[in-house]
């Protein structure tokens, strides 16, 4: 597995226009863009400009206030969103419409206002939308609401908060070898109340590659459900929902509450969560203010980890899209 610890390097290596041209015509060219040598030129430089700008951004967060620190990384999000963009859309940005963020919030917050029942909602238009749909084929989203809540049960790493606050235990481990088999508990099939059957024809519905089975799923006795993964190009952590990915860990996760077990790629978590965040940290200051210095609530603890976590994910994750296409040339 690549490490997250170099990442800003391996950034750094696509810092020349000549590779970023070469990239993203191979990339339009997979795809039959018309006049694919000429947008690549065009968008080669616009690709670096993005990468330095969102590299800014998170290193300004490091040493940042945490009061500001949900504004930088969240833009710094945006930043590298828009060059991994420019990999499966050779027009971006072709209308204003896409440069918006593509989500809205309350924007007055109840004198009772606690952080985890807060809601964002997906708007038709956007940047969410946008990038939801072109790098991941995530469609029609229009309207959905998350709560906080439900966004950080999807950030494997945050489960020993959960644990501590709320004696909650969300997550089945489910390994993966390096000869890509993924094994399962077979507690799953109690948190799932479903047959070993059952299960096994949900769970092939449920990932998004295709598995067959190891071993006879008839034996109650066996305590692990081993699945070999027939297409290891689907075992990025950027695409492998609705599986966790620790990054610390380097191992993964699957819920253990159904309405998690969709495919919703944990870059769209971390999207949503920064906004919710920046919104809050720019336009609503008294509230934001008391969560950071009276420490009072369970918010406090979630939102600073998470904020330390996705300093390191993103990035990560962004780079791993890309890696997909540098591999691909």
């Amino acid at each position: 597995m690549f490490d997250y610890r170099f990442i800003w390097q391996s950034f750094n290596a696509l810092h020349a226009a000549n590779t970023t041209q070469h990239l993203l015509q191979q990339c339009y060219k997979k795809a039959d863009v018309k006049d694919a040598d000429q947008k690549s030129y065009e968008n080669s430089y616009p690709f670096i400009y993005y990468l330095e700008h969102g590299q800014n951004y998170y290193q300004l967060s490091q040493n940042a206030p945490l009061s500001i620190k949900p504004v930088l990384l969240f833009y710094g999000m945006v930043q590298l969103l828009k060059a991994c963009l420019l990999t499966v859309d050779p027009q971006y940005p072709e209308s204003t419409s896409v440069l918006a963020h593509g989500v809205s919030t309350r924007k007055r917050k109840k004198q009772s206002y606690e952080f985890f029942h807060d809601e964002v909602k997906v708007q038709k238009n956007g940047l969410f939308s946008h990038f939801s749909e072109r790098m991941f084929h995530v469609k029609q989203m229009e309207g959905e609401k998350f709560t906080m809540e439900q966004l950080f049960k999807r950030v494997p790493e945050l489960q020993n908060l959960f644990t501590l606050h709320f004696q909650q235990n969300l997550y089945l481990e489910t390994p993966i070898s390096n000869e890509n088999i993924l094994t399962i508990p077979n507690a799953a099939l109690d948190s799932y109340h479903m047959t070993s059957r059952r299960f096994l024809d949900f769970i092939e519905h449920t990932l998004p590659f295709s598995t067959s089975i190891i071993g006879d799923t008839e034996d109650k006795e066996q305590e692990l459900i081993s699945l070999k993964i027939n297409k290891a190009k689907f075992l990025l952590p950027l695409s492998s929902s609705p599986l966790l990915y620790h990054l610390y860990e380097n191992t993964y996760y699957l819920p253990k509450e159904r309405e998690l077990l969709t495919f919703f790629p944990e870059i769209m978590t971390h999207y949503l969560l920064l906004y919710n965040l920046s919104m809050i940290s720019r336009y609503e200051t008294e509230w934001w203010s008391e969560l950071l210095h009276s420490y009072s609530s369970n918010d406090y603890p979630f939102i600073r980890q998470f904020l330390a976590i996705s300093a390191d994910k993103v990035p990560f994750l962004l780079y791993l899209f890309l890696k997909e296409k540098i591999d691909g040339i």
